[in-house]
């Protein structure tokens, strides 16, 4: 009978890398097809309203660059912190933290310049971001507590951080009783694209992903990253100071989260509200990894995530949950993670002697 073997790769396949994020979306689409059929559903109508909720008009492609807007920053934010072999699940909180501390400012502020009060709401976003992705950051550097637990837990103190604010002493009294805060100034809102909801925070996304590339691929500072990601123990040999590095790259990490959640705020809701996030920092993971945590394959992934999440909301009108589309991530983030295994290791067959 034919055995196989999994044997390390020496070098990392272009070919395989690339194959394997494509093979994971189309393997997530067969399996989600066949979820469907035993679900009851027509897997075709629910595939063609998704794609013409999401990509068939203008207004459709419009909500898709809104939705994609947060996944794109987040996206980058835990992307950076990955190339270091560092695990940024905090993006969540760090979202909150920063559409937090961005209203604050600017209610705190009031009317204003948008050239002021728009730098300023982005700088209070990406200090409380930064503040959240420094805690674990210093917290590993110095302790080696793991940083995965203690992002995550965080994430669970920012979002009822939020809530006890839009509940308590940030509830808006012309609210009706809902938890909203106040509405920021209107010189504190991004502004539109034509006649859509697609806002400044495009144009932001896009600066950042270039900035990220310029940085990792381009300084010093980059390659240490890089160095670090690969062994810290040659980054020691090398002299590369590891403990600085680790909190200066959570640091940005979380500031870049920090803005996604001053854009969100500033660009679609205008005040401070429960549930402000659906998951984009979860989702960013999966977003950050099927493009191979390469900054403009980061864009386009997120636009294809958004397409995902408003095609989502456009199948319930044949009778679908939005859940879904929860279970298309899911199923994504599976094959992905097979899909690693194939960039690794070579499976050789091994034939038995005949005895």
């Amino acid at each position: 009978m034919p055995k196989f073997r999994l044997i390390r790769r020496e070098e990392n396949s272009t070919l395989v890398g690339l194959m394997t994020p494509i093979l994971s979306i189309i393997m997530a689409f067969v399996l989600g097809w066949l979820v469907l059929d035993l679900a009851g559903f027509n897997p075709a109508l629910v595939y063609r309203k998704m794609f013409s909720g999401s990509l068939g008009t203008y207004y459709a492609v419009s909500e898709t660059i809104v939705k994609a807007i947060p996944l794109m920053l987040a996206g980058l934010a835990v992307s950076l912190a990955f190339k270091m072999k560092l695990w940024n699940i905090g993006a969540e909180g760090q979202i909150y933290m920063g559409a937090f501390a961005a209203s604050g400012v600017a209610v705190a502020v009031g009317d204003g310049s948008p050239f002021l009060l728009i730098p300023l709401t982005m700088l209070a976003g990406f200090i409380a971001g930064a503040a959240w992705g420094f805690i674990p950051g210093m917290l590993r550097a110095y302790g080696q507590v793991n940083e995965t637990i203690i992002t995550l837990m965080l994430n669970y103190v920012a979002i009822y951080w939020v809530d006890y604010l839009v509940f308590g002493p940030w509830k808006d009294p012309k609210s009706m009783g809902f938890p909203l805060a106040p509405i920021l100034p209107s010189g504190a809102q991004l502004p539109v694209l034509g006649d859509s909801r697609v806002h400044l925070g495009l144009i932001f996304a896009l600066i950042i992903a270039v900035i990220i590339y310029i940085l990792i691929q381009h300084t010093r500072w980059g390659y240490e990253v890089r160095v670090l990601g690969e062994s810290q123990a040659a980054a020691r040999y090398a002299g590369i100071n590891v403990a600085k590095n680790i909190m200066l790259v959570m640091l940005i990490s979380g500031g870049i989260a920090g803005i996604a959640g001053m854009i969100e705020v500033s660009g679609i809701t205008h005040r401070l509200q429960q549930d402000l996030s659906p998951g984009y920092g979860y989702t960013a993971i999966i977003v950050a990894w099927l493009a191979r945590l390469n900054p403009f394959a980061i864009i386009l992934v997120a636009f294809l995530f958004g397409a995902l999440i408003v095609g989502g909301y456009a199948i319930q009108i044949v009778g679908v949950s939005f859940a879904i589309t929860q279970v298309f991530q899911g199923i994504v983030l599976f094959f992905l993670l097979a899909g690693e295994l194939f960039i690794k290791y070579r499976i050789i067959l091994i034939k038995e002697e005949a005895g």
